[in-house]
C-alpha cells in the first residue's frame, strides 16, 4: 500500500485505491520499497516523457531509489540508457541494473560526454531527480525535441530554467509529481502497476534494497538518505 503518513508502524491505514495485491514472488521487503520508486519512474517515462523504443534516456542519480528504477524501466521500454552518478561504485550498480553507458555526474563535462555517446545528437529524454547545476547541463545535451523530466532536487538547489535553451531546440521541461495521480487518476495507477508487476514476474525488474533496518532505527535510515549514502531503497522492518 501507499500511505501519506503512518507507515513507520506495525499497522497502517490506507485508502482502497492505494492498495495493490502483492505479485507472485515479491518478498515483503521488496514490496515495501517498490510503489513510489517504480511508479514514479514508469509514470514519468511513459505518461509524461513519452519514451519510445530505441530512444536515448539520460538518468541522473542513477543508483538512488527512483534513479535506479528509471534505469530498469527505461530498459524495459526499449531505450538506450545513459546513467550518471557521483561515484564509480554507484555507476557499477547502475550498470548491473541495465545501464548501457555510465558517466560521472560532472556538469561541466556532461554535454560533450553525452554527445560523444550519441553521435552528436543528444538524449531524447532526461530523468532528473537531482536538479541544481546538473539540470542546466542536461538542457545543453538534450536532442532537438527532447523532454526533460523534473523529478526532484536531491542536490538541494532548485534550478531556474533558461527559457532560451528550451526555445532553440524545442525542448519540453516537464514537472512530474507522480503522487498527485493517486487523487486525479487512480485508474491510471492500477493499470501502471499491472504492467510493472508483470515485468517483475518476468524478471525484467530487479529492485535493490541496500539496507534493511529495524523500525527503531528509522532516524538512522533517514540520515543515510540525507547524506546520499544509500543506493536503491532503505526499508524499515517492524
Amino acid at each position: 500500500a501507499i500511505v501519506d503518513w503512518g507507515g513507520y508502524a506495525e499497522l497502517a491505514l490506507a485508502r482502497e485505491n492505494d492498495v495493490f495485491r502483492l505479485p507472485k514472488g515479491m518478498a515483503f521487503h521488496i514490496a515495501a520499497g517498490f510503489p513510489i520508486t517504480y511508479g514514479t519512474a514508469h509514470g514519468a517515462l511513459n505518461w509524461y516523457g513519452g519514451l519510445k523504443q530505441d530512444e536515448v534516456l539520460l538518468v541522473h542519480g542513477s543508483a538512488g531509489g527512483v534513479g535506479l528504477a528509471a534505469v530498469e524501466v527505461g530498459k524495459a521500454m526499449g531505450a538506450t540508457v545513459i546513467a550518471t552518478a557521483s561515484s564509480d561504485e554507484k555507476l557499477e550498480i547502475a550498470g548491473a541494473h541495465g545501464a548501457d553507458h555510465r558517466l560521472r555526474s560532472k556538469h561541466t563535462e556532461l554535454k560533450d560526454s553525452v554527445r560523444e555517446l550519441t553521435d552528436g545528437r543528444g538524449a531524447d529524454v532526461v530523468f532528473d531527480p537531482v536538479g541544481g547545476d546538473l539540470f542546466e547541463a542536461s538542457l545543453r545535451c538534450t536532442a532537438w525535441g527532447g523532454r526533460v523530466l523534473i523529478i526532484g532536487f536531491a542536490s538541494g538547489k532548485v534550478p531556474q530554467i533558461p527559457a532560451n535553451l528550451l526555445l532553440v531546440k524545442n525542448i519540453s521541461a516537464i514537472g512530474v509529481y507522480w503522487g498527485s495521480n493517486r487523487k486525479h487518476a487512480p485508474k491510471r495507477l492500477r493499470a501502471e502497476f499491472d504492467e510493472l508487476f508483470k515485468w517483475f514476474e518476468d524478471d525484467r525488474l530487479q529492485p535493490r534494497v541496500s539496507e534493511r533496518l529495524s523500525l527503531e532505527k528509522a532516524a538512522r535510515a533517514m540520515a543515510l538518505l540525507k547524506e546520499r549514502r544509500s543506493t536503491g531503497k532503505i526499508v524499515l522492518e517492524p
